[in-house]
């Protein structure tokens, strides 16, 4: 038995130092006011761009489901369809948007969202009435306007090969012509001719390329070679 007063073991636990809190150091943030996600108007700006391009895809789901279950009309489907795939690709123009979005796959992650339907035709980047139309094919010899349907597509065909031949193979010079050459081409004939389905390929390579990528020598040269048949294919329906 130790007799050191020093040595004794203490019988009690020892009290931590007290606390008292002073008015100086209370909460200076009011638990009522609204958080608010930006700062400034650049800030707001970005959120208002990835809040619209998360309504574009929720929306455009809606629509490609309602065009399957035949609840729009083609041309309802066509005009609403083309004009939610141009809004996303303008809000992705801006280089701050562009890098806050990152991508599709990772925007979904990032948002829970569930749209294959819309991921789908964002991929392709044209209305589904474009890419498989469904009307009956104009008849060759249905007057002056068949003519002149079949002479407008035929020049667009001519302009999209010249346009490689020039040296013009940025997806911004392309892409909007193969889209128009393709309309027009399915205002003429709804008939799967040889090397259509090469179209609809190069449409959605360009489609995911950067507005000012370019093709590379040999893609440029595969694109002229695919145009080139799928021209020809066109013809040969036409006789």
């Amino acid at each position: 038995m130790y007799s050191s007063q020093g040595q004794r073991q203490q019988a009690y636990a020892p009290v931590p130092y007290s606390y008292t809190p002073t008015s100086t150091l209370s909460a200076t943030i009011n638990l009522d006011e609204e958080v608010k996600l930006y700062t400034t108007s650049a800030e707001r700006d970005l959120y208002e761009s990835l809040a619209e391009i998360y309504s574009i895809i929720i929306t455009l789901d809606a629509i490609e489901r309602a065009y399957i279950k035949d609840s729009i009309t083609e041309t309802d489907y066509t005009e609403t369809c083309g004009r939610l795939l141009k809004q996303y690709k303008s809000n992705l123009t801006d280089d701050a948007v562009s890098s806050a979005f990152k991508d599709l796959e990772s925007f979904k992650r990032e948002w829970d969202i569930d749209c294959p339907r819309a991921s789908e035709r964002i991929r392709i980047g044209i209305p589904a009435t474009i890419e498989h139309p469904s009307h009956t094919a104009t008849p060759q010899g249905g007057g002056g306007a068949a003519a002149t349907l079949v002479v407008a597509a035929s020049e667009l065909f001519i302009t999209l090969l010249d346009a490689i031949q020039l040296g013009m193979v940025s997806k911004d010079q392309l892409h909007p012509l193969l889209v128009e050459t393709i309309q027009a081409v399915n205002k003429v004939t709804s008939v799967e001719f040889e090397n259509k389905d090469k179209i609809v390929r190069w449409l959605i390579t360009l489609n995911q390329m950067r507005a000012a990528e370019e093709l590379s020598e040999d893609q440029a040269r595969d694109f002229q070679y695919d145009m080139d048949s799928a021209y020809n294919g066109f013809k040969a329906t036409l006789t």
